[in-house]
């Protein structure tokens, strides 16, 4: 499969201090081809995203290095990555782009045990698309600086275009800022990030928000 324009452009970008999961590869944890599936993978999901329109865009603010620096996916862990690729019908679950063991993220496990539930089509983004990590010490997260941010910011006004989402939702003040400062087309709304302590907040402002949507035989709690 070709690379979507979009996802080369993100392909592209290079800053100090970041992984590009779509251009570097891990020699740690990364199969040789690691890159290219990863690439491969997100233009597909957005090929599918493509081709509906979409309730909305969910964004956080970097990819971390339990997460999407391993799988290409925003808000996506290992264990979640096969959840995600069906979540788009796609007809060929592509292989892990690691080696070893698969890794848990915590924020990625509190996302898709609401995913789970709702039907929506909903797309996962990124402020930042890229991994950005403390010098000298790739796994760590860091969050993103001005220039970076200019850079994420850019390509998310460039995504909104091209999936026209009906609301933006923000998970976290640093999303929501970043959401706010680009964004007047659309809604945005901001819901706590999951992490420290905000769970059950989170949980609570997502069931309140897609109440219709939500399965009635899925357990959110």
């Amino acid at each position: 499969m070709k690379i979507h324009p979009f996802v080369g452009a993100v392909a592209s970008l290079q800053f100090e201090n970041c992984f590009n999961p779509y251009s570097d590869r891990c020699e740690i944890h990364d199969r040789r081809d690691a890159p290219r599936r990863r690439a491969t993978t997100l233009s597909a999901v957005l090929r599918r995203a493509l081709e509906e329109p979409v309730d909305a865009i969910w964004i956080g603010r970097d990819l971390g290095y339990r997460g999407g620096r391993r799988t290409g996916l925003a808000l996506t862990d290992d264990v979640h990555i096969i959840e995600h690729t069906r979540r788009w019908n796609l007809e060929l679950v592509p292989e892990r782009p690691t080696i070893g063991n698969a890794m848990a993220e915590r924020t990625a496990a509190v996302i898709w045990g609401m995913l789970e539930n709702i039907d929506a089509r909903i797309f996962l983004w990124n402020v930042f698309p890229l991994h950005p990590h403390k010098s000298g010490d790739p796994f760590t997260n860091r969050q993103h600086n001005a220039r970076e941010r200019q850079a994420g910011e850019e390509l998310l006004q460039q995504l909104i275009t091209l999936l026209r989402p009906s609301r933006i939702v923000a998970i976290g003040n640093d999303a929501a800022a970043a959401a706010n400062r680009i964004i007047d087309s659309v809604p945005v709304i901001c819901v706590r990030h999951p992490s420290y302590g905000g769970q059950t907040q989170f949980q609570k402002q997502i069931t309140e928000l897609y109440g219709p949507s939500i399965k009635s035989n899925g357990s959110l709690f």
